[in-house]
């Protein structure tokens, strides 16, 4: 008889196992079940603001005991692709710690002489100065990279502008689109099962949004689950021209079956 599979677990942040740093009930159950298991998982989050280490602080305030190594950023995706394509290059960065972080640690000099590539990601002080200085980059040949394109991120007072509105604005004013690592694209996707060293049809994606968390996972070859907790509803969800494997009203609906989330 054949040995059931052992599943790797990909699973959104915001939306899925938090929200508005607040713990969605039953996700401290579904990481302690997948840490007593032994199952590989990683949270992944598009914002490229903090590093590893900030993201497992913020998580075990709400209750949540993820390791630095079970978390996956766009920051982190991105400096991936980065030392893939041009190793120990150099670039222009408007960002936070997170993506800057992640550029230092795969060796890349930032600098506004002549880059390589202009960097953007998520910020919370967005410089005029600085997307001026990126605008002229890419006027004199740097090439133009995005960490995701979110146009909007949450905030409590309502919508805050994010990387994908600032990425518009610059390729409004060059003519020049970014190319964006972040979900939707697979290649986050893909990197983060590098990370793990899993294979894609033993591994499944939640993420509470259609376009990006669902949309990402199909793409990549990954089982897919789409949660109710977050952005997406159930009848949003039927106006897309695809469909997540399964629909849960949260992550709870998985304790106690994490080794079986698609039973018959």
């Amino acid at each position: 008889m054949a040995e059931p599979r052992k599943w790797t677990y990909l699973m959104d942040m915001d939306g899925v196992l938090v929200h508005e740093e607040h713990l969605i009930p039953g996700a401290d159950k579904l990481i302690e079940e997948l840490r007593a298991k032994d199952m590989k998982f990683l949270v992944l989050t598009n914002n490229s603001i903090y590093t590893p280490r900030d993201l497992r602080a913020r998580l075990h305030r709400t209750g949540l005991d993820v390791p630095e190594s079970g978390i996956w950023t766009s920051a982190l995706a991105t400096a991936k692709f980065l030392d893939s394509q041009r190793p120990d290059g150099s670039a222009f960065v408007i960002g936070e710690a997170g993506l800057t972080t992640a550029l230092h640690e795969i060796g890349y000099v930032l600098t506004d002489r002549d880059p390589d590539y202009v960097v953007l990601g998520e910020t919370r002080t967005y410089s005029f100065t600085a997307i001026t200085t990126a605008i002229r980059l890419v006027e004199q040949g740097a090439r133009f990279i995005a960490t995701n394109p979110d146009s909007t991120g949450p905030s409590r007072e309502g919508s805050l502008p994010a990387t994908g509105s600032v990425a518009a604005l610059i390729e409004k004013a060059t003519g020049r689109a970014p190319y964006f690592v972040g979900k939707p694209n697979p290649l986050m996707m893909r990197s983060a099962l590098n990370s793990l060293g899993a294979h894609s049809e033993a591994t499944l994606m939640i993420g509470d949004r259609m376009d990006t968390d669902v949309r990402s996972g199909l793409e990549a070859g990954l089982h897919t689950i789409l949660v109710l907790s977050g952005i997406s509803t159930a009848d949003t969800a039927e106006r897309f021209p695809y469909r997540p494997g399964r629909v849960l009203e949260s992550v709870a609906d998985l304790v106690g079956s994490a080794d079986d989330p698609f039973p018959g």
